[in-house]
């Protein structure tokens, strides 16, 4: 029996650093969706928060903007955009970052009732905080590199022991915002002379910063996908053009990073890295998709880094090129996807 075409609303832009990176992948996955299956809707958040409806939304993404117009209307206001979404079967949440990616969208959407595709409110929160995330998988017996974390409210330059930093990390190691994602304020700090700036980098967008070992070695990555019984891809490994994999290592034009895939893993260490992958997933309670991110040292050891519950969803983004090397080609990808959202919604409200 046929499906009938249902109303997705894309939902993209937002607040965080991730704005132009959230507009490439909702483009993407709209050009992607089954017009037999699916009707895109886009719904577009501006930097200042305000939403816009999927009239204003579309012309912007047609204009080919790199970002959202200042405009639209405070959610409780937004009229055009609230009847936009209610009109849709369900939500596909590409907003990444903070005001998206860490729970408060999903928290929106399970109080409207609308189903929605990805991982949920506490997954989702708790993958956004680096901190948090580290501790749960330390909890597990997952192992993770070394970390410390810095409150803004409890550092200054002139009073802060850096012997904290020796115990917690060494050096070298990283600072990052503990809630941020692409790699936006974050440093590699060589030494004690780095730290000011790469502190005062990370509370630029956050008042927690994780200062984690730096692991030599090879960054991979593994994607998941579904809810009670889900499912990992082949592994690829990510090639920085720079010393480390930063914003502009991942989506400047003038980039030379490579992605491999299949990585260059010995076939124990590959099934090592799935295996780990389904097992944070499930700790961290993730449903729908998620992409899972692990360094691996010479030796190889594997140390897990972090969960992306929304990840970069372009067609050459590191997510859809993994399942279509492992057989799942990006239109089928997105379609279970939204399924997967209708799944879940379906087994909670039988409950």
């Amino acid at each position: 029996m046929a499906v009938s075409r249902q109303r997705v609303a894309i939902l993209l832009g937002g607040r965080s650093g991730e704005h132009e990176v959230s507009l490439r992948s909702a483009r993407s996955v709209m050009n992607a969706l089954d017009p037999g299956r699916w009707e895109a809707v886009p719904i577009g958040i501006t930097r200042q928060g305000h939403w816009l409806s999927s009239a204003e939304t579309a012309s912007a993404l047609a204009s080919g903007a790199t970002a959202l117009p200042a405009g639209g209307l405070p959610l409780l206001q937004a009229s055009g955009a609230l009847a936009d979404l209610a009109s849709c079967a369900i939500a596909l949440p590409l907003v990444h970052g903070t005001y998206g990616e860490d729970g408060t969208l999903q928290g929106l959407l399970e109080m409207t009732d609308l189903p929605y595709a990805g991982c949920g409110v506490a997954a989702s929160a708790i993958g956004m905080d680096k901190a948090l995330m580290k501790a749960l998988f330390r909890e597990a017996g997952i192992p993770v590199a070394r970390y410390g974390v810095i409150r803004a409210w409890d550092y200054t330059p002139e009073h802060f022991d850096v012997s904290y930093v020796d115990q917690a990390a060494g050096f070298p190691c990283f600072v990052k915002p503990a809630n941020g994602g692409s790699s936006v304020g974050v440093t590699k700090v060589r030494s004690r002379e780095d730290l000011d700036g790469a502190l005062a980098a990370a509370f630029a967008y956050d008042d927690k910063a994780v200062i984690e070992e730096a692991i030599p070695g090879q960054e991979v990555e593994c994607s998941v996908l579904g809810n009670e019984r889900p499912e990992a891809s082949i592994v690829g490994e990510i090639v920085p053009d720079r010393d480390f994999y930063d914003y502009a290592s991942k989506y400047a034009d003038d980039s030379k990073a490579g992605l491999l895939i299949p990585a260059r893993l010995e076939k124990g260490t590959a099934a090592t890295v799935r295996d780990l992958a389904l097992r944070m997933y499930q700790v961290m309670g993730c449903e729908g998709y998620a992409r899972v991110d692990f360094f691996v040292s010479p030796s190889g050891r594997v140390v897990a880094n972090e969960i992306n519950t929304i990840p970069g969803f372009t067609s050459i983004s590191m997510y859809p090129k993994l399942w279509e090397a492992s057989g799942l080609v990006y239109r089928d990808l997105v379609t279970r996807i939204l399924d997967l959202g209708f799944d879940r919604h379906a087994r909670r409200s039988a409950r």
